[in-house]
């Protein structure tokens, strides 16, 4: 058997329940893909988009719904070794990619050189829709996870001062009639892991030429604490994630100081002061 094979089977026999069955439960619950759809699946290198790619292969093979896809990967400035590894990557898991080439390192690192990655992130995305835009597509596939999502409401909280979320899929505000979805929405980082190391996979984990002369550094980051404070919380609650995630979708209006919509403040005075 070829071995994109192997890797596909391992998707829908040995991780189906860790992997595939909650992937299709995203895309069902959020109506994240629609038929006619063309969706273009991004993928930056790591293990999140690769997976992600396989997974939206497997769904156009078993789904019921017609739609299209296409397999991007945006060349932000890589070196030589790492578009290597991706496109060995790609060939190896049998992944018809295209690539294309913008200045994004460049730009970023020019316009601020002690962080450039806020701006990398921005630039990044306009690229995208644009490609989007090129290629016809109506929505643009992204590898985020059960964790990233999670921990993206724990920095919100920690750091912004505010309760927010990362949601399975958005309307861009600059590009009518293109949405973002995140089809891994309910797929945990560790069950990703273990499907890269069972099959022996290898993928970066970031190909920013700034990042790769403070790497050394990582542990220092934000997210970097919030993962490891998740996984001290689960050692006396094991369900914490999952509890976390829940109470995204369960938050009572009735017992909150005040939110947020549209950008107009509201206060719990609102709704007290009608009571009376």
């Amino acid at each position: 058997m070829e071995r994109y094979r192997e890797i596909e089977k391992s998707i829908i026999k040995k991780f189906r329940k860790e992997i595939f069955s909650k992937f299709i439960k995203a895309i069902r619950d959020y109506e994240l893909i629609k038929e006619n759809d063309k969706v273009m699946v991004c993928i930056s290198g790591g293990k999140d988009s690769f997976l992600l790619a396989k997974c939206i292969q497997e769904l156009i093979r078993h789904g019921m719904v017609p739609f299209e896809a296409k397999y991007v990967v945006m060349n932000p400035g890589y070196n030589e070794r790492n578009l290597e590894q991706i496109l060995n990557n790609a060939n190896v898991m049998n992944i018809p990619i295209e690539v294309f080439i913008t200045d994004i390192f460049q730009v970023a690192n020019k316009l601020n050189p002690v962080n450039p990655c806020y701006m990398c992130a921005r630039m990044r995305r306009g690229h995208l829709y644009n490609k989007a835009q090129e290629l016809g597509c109506n929505k643009i596939a992204l590898g985020h996870h059960f964790n990233d999502v999670i921990e993206t409401s724990l920095l919100s909280m920690f750091y912004g001062s505010e309760i927010k979320t990362m949601l399975p899929k958005l309307h861009s505000d600059n590009f009518d009639g293109i949405d973002l979805i995140r089809p891994l929405y309910l797929v945990k980082e560790e069950d990703i892991i273990r499907w890269k190391n069972y099959n022996e996979l290898t993928f970066l984990n970031c190909a920013c030429k700034f990042t790769e002369k403070i790497a050394k550094d990582e542990l220092s980051s934000k997210r970097k604490e919030i993962k490891e404070l998740i996984k001290v919380l689960k050692k006396t609650n094991k369900d914490i994630d999952n509890n976390i995630f829940k109470a995204l979708d369960n938050i009572n209006l009735n017992c909150i100081l005040g939110y947020r919509k549209d950008n107009v403040k509201h206060s719990f005075l609102e709704d007290f002061e009608k009571e009376d």
